[in-house]
C-alpha cells in the first residue's frame, strides 16, 4: 500500500518512508476495524488510536509518512466513515508528532488544519502529541484554537542520552514536563514509552531505538527489577487520581519551583501532586475551603495528596 509519492505511485516497498497510496484508503480503514473488532473479542477494548506514529518522520522504523492533508483525506473519506459503520466507539485523534511538527513549515498546527474540514473534524475526539522537539506551549496553543477538541500525551523516552536511570537528574524534570506539564496544559492522557524492556534494552526492531530504557527494566531471571523516573511519575499520579477523575482549578502558590496540579476523584476525594524543584524545604498549606492541612515538603521532591471532601 506504500508509494514513493503521490504523483507517481510508484510502488514503495520498505519499512521507513513512503506515503499511503491513497487507492488502499479503503483497505487500510478495513484492516483498523478488523484489528479493534478482533482485540475486542478476545475482551480487550481498544480505547483509541491514531491513524499514524509520528507521521512527518520518515526514518523511524517502521514509519510512514502522512502529511496533514493525507490524513485529513484518510480520516475523512475512510476511516471516520468505517468506524461509524461498524459502530466502533473506539475513538480517533490526529497527528500523534512533536509539539515542533519536525520544523516543517508546511505541516505547523497540522491538526488544528485537519479540524478547518468540519467532516474530518467529526471523526476525530482531539490530537495526540510527543515531546521530541519544540515546547509543550503548542498544547496550550492548539487547545485555545479548537477548544472543544481533546489532547493527549502519547510518547516520551528516556534511555543512555538524557540519563535515564539517573534518578536524581530525571524524576524532577520528568515530573516537571511531562507528569505535570502536560496535564496543565489541557492533556487528558500521559504515557511514556517504553513500559519494559530488558538487559539488552529490547526487543526493538532493527533500525529502531537501542539506546532507550523502560519505566521499568526487568533482568532475564524475571526477578530483577531496575525502576526509572517514568515508574515513580506514573506512580505519584496513579497512587492518588483514580479512573474518572477530573481536573480541577487549583491557585494561591506561587513560589519559584514549585508546580502542582488538583483533581477530583469520583469516589468523593480530591488529589494534588506537588513538585518542589528548589533546593530549599518549602511549607504548603492547602485547602478545600472545607478542609486544611500543611505539609513540609522537602527541597526537590514529589509530593502526592489524597483526601476527603
Amino acid at each position: 500500500m506504500k508509494v514513493n509519492n503521490l504523483t507517481d505511485k510508484q510502488p514503495y516497498n520498505s519499512w521507513t518512508s513512503g506515503q499511503l497510496n491513497p487507492d488502499y484508503y479503503q483497505d487500510y480503514a478495513t484492516y483498523f476495524v478488523k484489528w479493534v473488532e478482533a482485540f475486542k473479542k478476545e475482551g480487550i477494548n481498544i480505547y483509541a488510536i491514531t491513524p499514524q506514529n509520528e507521521p512527518l518522520n520518515r526514518g523511524n522504523s517502521a514509519s510512514l509518512y502522512m502529511g496533514w492533508e493525507e490524513q485529513r483525506n484518510f480520516v475523512k473519506t475512510a476511516l471516520g466513515p468505517q468506524f461509524a459503520q461498524a459502530g466502533l466507539s473506539t475513538k480517533i485523534y490526529a497527528y500523534d508528532h512533536n509539539y515542533d511538527y519536525d520544523n516543517i513549515d508546511s505541516q505547523k498546527n497540522y491538526p488544528v488544519k485537519i479540524y478547518e474540514d468540519e467532516v474530518a473534524a467529526s471523526y476525530l475526539a482531539g490530537a495526540a502529541y510527543h515531546n521530541y522537539g519544540g515546547d509543550r506551549s503548542e498544547l496550550l496553543e492548539v487547545h485555545n484554537s479548537r477548544p472543544d477538541k481533546e489532547l493527549i500525551f502519547t510518547e516520551t523516552s528516556i534511555g543512555e542520552w538524557n540519563s535515564g536511570r539517573n534518578l536524581e537528574e530525571r524524576l524532577l524534570e520528568d515530573m516537571a514536563s511531562i507528569a505535570l506539564g502536560t496535564v496543565n496544559n489541557w492533556c487528558k492522557a500521559v504515557m511514556v514509552w517504553n513500559l519494559m524492556l530488558d538487559n539488552d534494552l529490547g526487543p526493538n526492531r532493527p533500525g529502531g531505538c537501542t539506546t532507550c530504557y523502560g519505566a521499568v527494566d526487568i533482568g532475564y531471571d524475571y526477578k530483577t527489577i531496575r525502576r526509572n523516573s517514568h515508574y515513580y511519575i506514573i506512580g505519584h499520579l496513579a497512587s492518588v487520581v483514580k479512573p474518572g477523575a477530573v481536573r480541577i482549578g487549583a491557585k494561591g502558590y506561587n513560589g519559584e519551583g514549585i508546580t502542582y496540579t488538583a483533581f477530583e476523584n469520583t469516589d468523593g476525594t480530591y488529589a494534588l501532586v506537588l513538585l518542589n524543584n528548589s533546593d530549599v524545604k518549602t511549607k504548603i498549606t492547602i485547602s478545600d475551603e472545607n478542609n486544611h492541612f500543611a505539609y513540609d515538603v522537602p527541597a526537590n521532591a514529589v509530593v502526592s495528596y489524597r483526601w476527603k471532601k
